[in-house]
């Protein structure tokens, strides 16, 4: 009991820090230190997640570090993707959503460890209002496509997204850091609410242990969000993608045997047609990345 309220209360400083992570760890601790099943371990982080980044988006708006025309384009498609990814997970085993969460956890690392300088941040005593941190002209169409991929993840396997969010809103919509962090976290809550009514008709909530679980990641938050202005947030994210790249390796090493990659045959061969389209929705988002890419490249070689 002990061992779990620490952690819930970590979860919430990472989330109140960061803008995201805190959520990676929900999952692994409610699994291993719990004993949720899978299934309910997502539902249940997702409740935590939702509740946790209400309050933490409070205290950051009051600040003026949530900018709500982008979250509100971005939250737009990322509800859509949530509900479809918590359709989507009612269709897949528990031990392959812990793969497919271990392998989000990876690919989480190597975003934290890649510690690329986006916009540069704006001091805080120059930002009385969030009129100096918010762009008024955003990439919509882009904003979109990155929106409705981040929630999806987050509906399949109950990720809230901050770490994919943080370095999109930074780069993609100019966002400062302290920007990106509280909008993420007003972003978090739209997916969070639109996952769980994915998951609405195979759910099952433990109320004393989410309420445990959230009342102390509420707390941990409150204390993420107020030392979130004093601490530069990206001298902190190389040690935790270290610690995330270390856990999700783990996870996946201790999921993967043979009767799950017999479950990943069944499943494929069960739902050609939904394989296929998901392949063919995968190789769409490829290449319009590809566009993009060539495109910006072809823009800052003009210039």
């Amino acid at each position: 009991m002990y061992l779990l309220i620490a952690l819930a209360t970590l979860i919430g400083i990472l989330l109140g820090l960061l803008g995201g992570g805190g959520s990676i760890l929900t999952v692994p601790v409610l699994v291993y230190v719990v004993d949720l099943s899978a299934k309910d371990a997502i539902v249940t982080s997702l409740v935590v997640v939702g509740l946790t980044s209400i309050i933490a988006v409070i205290n950051h708006a009051r600040h003026g570090f949530v900018c709500w025309k982008t979250g509100f384009t971005f939250g737009a498609a990322g509800m859509a993707g949530a509900f479809l990814g918590g359709r989507s997970s009612a269709f897949i085993p528990g031990p392959i959503l812990l793969v497919l969460f271990a392998v989000v956890m990876i690919m989480a690392s190597f975003s934290m460890l890649r510690g690329k300088r986006g916009v540069s941040e704006v001091a805080v005593e120059e930002t009385d209002t969030s009129k100096n941190l918010c762009k008024i002209h955003l990439p919509v169409m882009a904003i979109l496509f990155d929106g409705f991929l981040v929630g999806f993840v987050t509906g399949l396997v109950g990720v809230g997204g901050g770490f994919l969010l943080v370095p999109a809103l930074n780069f993609l919509a100019g966002l400062p850091m302290h920007a990106a962090i509280g909008t993420s976290l007003f972003i978090i809550v739209l997916q969070a609410g639109a996952a769980l009514a994915g998951h609405a008709d195979h759910m099952h909530i433990d109320i004393e242990l989410t309420a445990l679980v959230a009342g102390f990641a509420i707390l941990g938050s409150l204390i993420g969000s107020f030392a979130s202005s004093k601490i530069d947030s990206r001298y902190l994210k190389p040690a935790f993608g270290l610690f995330v790249l270390g856990l999700g390796s783990f996870i996946l090493y201790r999921e993967t045997d043979m009767a799950m990659i017999e479950q990943i045959r069944q499943l494929a061969q069960k739902h050609q047609d939904f394989l296929f389209g998901g392949l063919a929705m995968i190789a769409i988002m490829l290449f319009y990345r590809l566009w993009l890419f060539l495109h910006s490249f072809r823009s800052n070689k003009s210039t």
